[in-house]
């Protein structure tokens, strides 16, 4: 039986897009009785447009990103009498990621102004999983879930985030970190796939950064 450790209050999981953030949220929301937060990507008014023309709208798309997240990040923790823990589909940090692969040079200044006046005020996951996988994974899962503001994306660009994902998490050190190689595995249809990674994410005594191979262990 698996032991929940009882300092993990706040849990964020990672991932390009298409990865199974949201997922995984909702499967250990359900485990956990906890408090579920999501990225509300459907109130950007430009995050269509984004798609279309990336360089157009690349700073407005990500200024209001920021600071949805933002006003997200600060309610995280108010009181609340039925849930011990709050689990996340994002990371604070992870807005960076996407300023620095999309925005010019003057817009990356000014966005790199307003973070550092905002994020000393953001609070810390207990444990951070990045779910990593491959490029033809997870273009395969977007086109699977056919979301409309989703069907202008290159995979080029899923190709770029990729990389920024990886070069970001393999150098975090913010919070402990699970990487999790998720191409081969399905945890939302194979509830052994899901058990597996519920006990190395609860797993006790767990090191600052810990890899998790699905295919190497099971050999």
């Amino acid at each position: 039986m698996i032991r929940y450790p009882s300092d993990i209050r706040y849990i964020a999981i990672e991932g390009v897009i298409g990865a199974g953030k949201t997922s995984l949220v909702q499967l250990l929301t359900e485990r956990l009785n906890a408090k579920c937060v999501f990225e509300k990507f459907e109130e950007n008014p430009f995050l269509e447009r984004f798609y279309t023309e990336p360089e157009r709208f690349a700073f407005q798309t990500q200024i209001f990103f920021l600071l949805s997240r933002y006003r997200q990040q600060q309610e995280l923790f108010q009181a609340d009498l039925f849930h011990s823990i709050v689990i996340s589909d994002y990371i604070f940090d992870k807005d960076k990621i996407f300023a620095y692969l999309n925005l010019q040079d003057d817009e990356l200044k000014l966005y790199d102004t307003l973070v550092t006046s905002i994020e000393k005020n953001v609070p810390k996951p207990d444990l951070v999983v990045y779910l990593q996988s491959s490029v033809d994974r997870l273009m395969t899962n977007i086109r699977k879930r056919a979301r409309s503001y989703e069907e202008n994306m290159s995979e080029e660009y899923i190709k770029e985030l990729n990389e920024a994902y990886n070069y970001f998490f393999f150098r975090y050190k913010t919070s402990p970190l699970l990487i999790v190689n998720a191409t081969e595995i399905d945890f939302v249809n194979n509830p052994e796939h899901f058990e597996d990674l519920c006990e190395q994410i609860f797993k006790q005594d767990k090191p600052p950064v810990e890899y998790y191979n699905p295919a190497i262990r099971k050999k």
